[in-house]
């Protein structure tokens, strides 16, 4: 008899039309733990009664832990095989920080209003216990473009596939159903941007920036953004990630930027990518998009499975 599938992640759906993206630390009070475990054992609840509420919302809520966070509150857990703190990545010219983080939260819905309840509920459960370090609010830009005026995630896997790429299987029993989640949040020097010319723009990104179609080969240069981050395993078999990233803004500030979310069933793949575009394959052919773009965060997730989350919960319900 085959295997039951556990209850499908959240991670392998669309970015939707708002985000809201929490990162928190943990305090060390009396209380902590069990505050958090209230969150894991009661957040599915959340998200089936707001979905009743609002049925055509779209709303979903993703809950990891960073890898100090899972050893704290999880002591007699075992730990999933890749989660570690993320080490920054120092390029010859590009910079990808590490950041602190042991609580993280994406949640999205259809609508702002929806997310921030979601959250409110959550925060006020977490009171006391966490400090925040981070939150931004995502919204979808036009056909689902960045706010550098392209199309995000074409290339992410679709059906199977997004299962394949972004669910740990069994090389990993302890955690199967789960996946890594890696951010960062991405600031443009929309100034330099705004300056260049469309037809530059597209051999940064590899993409025409209207139509959305991949520039040939003879097009594309080797530093194209699209170009370092496509990876591929030793049999020549591509490897993907499922990205969630979303716009963010403060246009009175001058601040624009791009939160970026890679799930993935290992991190390794994810890490990879990192690699190529700020290192670069070979060393000094680092990802042109990064002259445009700079990374301020940076922080490794594990994201538990439903099944997984709620047991750690200790709800029996």
């Amino acid at each position: 008899m085959s295997e039951p599938r556990l209850t499908p992640s959240a991670v392998v759906l669309p970015p939707g039309e708002a985000a809201i993206f929490m990162i928190l630390a943990l305090k060390d009070t009396a209380t902590t733990t069990e505050q958090v475990q209230d969150v894991c054992g009661h957040l599915a609840a959340f998200v089936r009664s707001m979905s009743k509420r609002y049925p055509d919302a779209q709303v979903s809520a993703i809950m990891g832990f960073g890898a100090e966070a899972w050893t704290t509150l999880f002591p007699d857990q075992a730990k999933p095989k890749e989660l570690k703190p993320f080490e920054a990545i120092k390029g010859a010219k590009h910079f990808a920080p590490s950041t602190p983080g042991d609580l993280y939260f994406h949640i999205r819905a259809r609508r702002m209003d929806i997310c921030y309840e979601l959250a409110a509920e959550i925060s006020h459960l977490l009171e006391g216990a966490v400090e925040p370090i981070d939150e931004v609010h995502g919204f979808r830009y036009f056909d689902g473009r960045t706010i550098i005026g392209f199309v995000d995630g074409t290339e992410n896997p679709e059906n199977e596939a997004a299962y394949q790429f972004t669910t740990i299987g069994d090389e990993d029993p302890n955690f199967k159903g789960g996946s890594y989640a890696f951010v960062q949040k991405y600031l443009h020097n929309m100034k330099a941007w705004n300056a260049t010319s469309v037809e530059e723009q597209e051999k940064v990104i590899g993409r025409k920036k209207f139509s959305d179609i991949e520039l040939t080969d003879q097009e594309k240069p080797a530093n194209a953004h699209n170009a370092v981050t496509n990876i591929a395993d030793d049999n020549g078999n591509e490897l993907k990630i499922m990205r969630a990233n979303m716009p963010f803004a403060n246009p009175s500030k001058g601040e624009y930027g791009t939160f970026f979310i890679g799930y993935a069933n290992t991190f390794t793949t994810t890490k990879r990518m990192l690699d190529n575009m700020f290192i670069g394959e070979p060393e000094g052919n680092y990802d042109r998009l990064l002259d445009y773009s700079t990374p301020v965060t940076g922080t490794l997730f594990f994201v538990p499975s439903p099944e997984l989350l709620e047991a750690l919960g200790g709800e029996d319900d």
